[in-house]
């Protein structure tokens, strides 16, 4: 209850000696009279006694349309980025590019047989390819053989061989398959 009743004295006491002392830091003098509150008149008046011209009013200033102001297209009390005239400019045109045409006769289809295995022959004859067209039927092979009427058979390798039309276009090479 003591410490209530020091905080009580005290905070008010505090008050009043700080406010006193502002007081106490800047006393008026006896010899020079507080200044007293002049009206605007009496500054003017007190201003030309004094040899001060006020400045000639130009009224047709306030009435003048501001040529120089501009627009303002932002609003200042929010923070954003000042807007850019937007710049139109003609879109670009794709280039039309034809497809390419072709030169020349068009690629024989691909040769559909399978290299399903290798028959090993006498060192004399070679190796045979055993080929399959796929619906079952099975054909076999030397290099230089020709096979099914249509395809020459060029090289017969362990694991792949290589063939072409009779009349040499469409090289391809088909690998072992197994089946």
């Amino acid at each position: 209850m003591s410490g209530l009743l020091r905080r009580e004295v005290l905070i008010p006491l505090l008050v009043i000696l700080l406010g006193g002392g502002a007081y106490v830091t800047k006393p008026w003098s006896a010899d020079k009279p507080a200044p007293a509150r002049q009206t605007a008149s009496q500054a003017g008046k007190t201003a030309q006694a004094a040899g001060e011209g006020v400045a000639d009013v130009r009224l047709d200033l306030l009435t003048a349309t501001g040529t120089d102001a501009g627009t303002v297209s932002r609003n200042p009390f929010r923070f954003q980025q000042r807007a850019v005239p937007a710049v139109r400019r003609p879109a670009p045109r794709p280039e039309v590019v034809a497809p390419p045409v072709p030169t020349g006769p068009p690629p024989p289809p691909p040769i559909t047989l399978r290299f399903i295995g290798l028959i090993e022959a006498p060192p004399r004859t070679g190796r045979v390819a055993l080929l399959s067209d796929g619906r079952g039927g099975l054909m076999s092979g030397r290099e230089g053989d020709t096979v099914d009427g249509r395809y020459r058979m060029l090289r017969v390798g362990i694991d792949s061989i290589e063939m072409a039309y009779v009349d040499g276009r469409g090289r391809q090479t088909i690998r072992l398959s197994g089946q």
